[in-house]
Parts: structure tokens; C-alpha cells; sequence
């Protein structure tokens, strides 16, 4: 499942919790302030129909090599200086690979995937490849595409300079552009 970040459903709540969020001082939005929390988070939130994870302490050992090697990132969602919800994903290039998401408030995922595609959209990333198919991540916008065109768009997105995620931020413009609020 591959969600084109022009085709991100930017739903009018989430947008109306969002604005609202942005506006209060106790919120943050960020990039790779603390992924080894993140990918930590995300092992350990419970999957509605799963006994278990895959993101295993050997995993969480080679993703935190991968992000000091600069390839794996994390968008997060903060209040009061807590993470409360956020994503990891491999970036190399524009091809970017969404790995897994955890939240501890309403819409906390969305917001940290809003981030990610907000940024995405302003620096001409073309897609977000979701792995798995589920009724969330198609509700956002994601959907199956042939296996040719998703070699295409990756072989693209490689070619294209890396982004500094460390150092981005939301895009409000990008993501209010977006003709879809439902």
C-alpha cells in the first residue's frame, strides 16, 4: 500500500485538531528528537488483532544503526515535553518507507503522518510507501498500486537528494493545498 502524498486525505477534523494543537504552546511537532523512544513506543503499542510485534530488540538494534547512519527517522507529536504518538520510517532519497506508528492521544499517528507528508509534499517527495494494507491507512488517502509503478517511483526517489529531517518542520501550506477535506 503506497500513499501518494498529493492523494493524503487531510480530513477536516484532523485539520481542525491540528490548527487547534498548533496553536497551544504545551505542543510540538518534530523530526528525530528522540527515535530510539519512538521505535520503543512503537513496539510496544498493542495491534488490535495481533498477540505480538515484529519490532523485536535485534530490530530496534539495527533501526537505531540505520538512523545514525542518517536512513531511518522519526516524525513525533509532543505535549507538556511527553511523546505522545509518532512514526519511524527509512528515507533514502525521496523514497520513503513508513515502518510503524504509535499514539497515546486522539489523532496523535495522523498528526505525525501529517508531518511527514507536510514535509514530503514541500520538498517533492511522491510517495510514502505504508507496507501494509488496512482500512486506517486507506481512510488517509493510501492505496495498492501496481508493482511496476512502485518500482518506478522508487527508483525516482533514490535519485533525488536526501531531505534534512532533523531540521524540517510542518508545512501548513502544503497540507491546507490539498483539495480533499472531508
Amino acid at each position: 500500500m503506497v500513499l501518494q502524498t498529493k492523494h493524503f486525505r487531510f480530513h477536516r477534523s484532523l485539520r481542525q485538531r491540528l490548527k487547534r494543537s498548533l496553536m497551544d504552546s504545551r505542543f510540538d511537532l518534530s523530526f528525530d528528537r528522540d527515535f530510539g523512544r519512538v521505535i520503543r513506543h512503537c513496539a510496544s503499542a498493542p495491534r488490535e488483532g495481533q498477540k505480538g510485534t515484529w519490532i523485536l530488540p535485534a530490530m530496534v538494534s539495527a533501526y537505531e544503526e540505520l538512523h545514525r547512519l542518517g536512513f531511518a527517522h522519526s516524525a513525533e507529536v509532543w505535549l507538556d515535553g511527553t511523546l505522545v504518538a509518532g512514526l519511524y520510517f527509512v528515507a533514502i532519497g525521496h523514497s520513503v518507507f513508513g515502518e510503524s506508528m504509535f499514539t497515546t492521544i486522539p489523532d496523535g499517528s495522523k498528526m505525525a503522518l501529517a508531518l511527514l507528508v507536510s514535509v514530503g509534499l514541500q520538498h517533492g517527495v511522491k510517495a510514502i510507501d505504508c507496507q501494509q494494507n488496512t482500512r486506517h491507512l486507506a481512510s488517509l488517502g493510501a492505496a495498492e498500486i501496481p508493482r511496476d509503478a512502485f518500482i518506478q517511483s522508487v527508483k525516482y526517489g533514490i535519485e533525488q537528494p536526501a531531505i534534512d529531517w532533523a531540521h524540517e518542520t510542518l508545512y501548513w501550506p502544503a497540507l491546507t493545498a490539498l483539495d480533499n477535506p472531508t
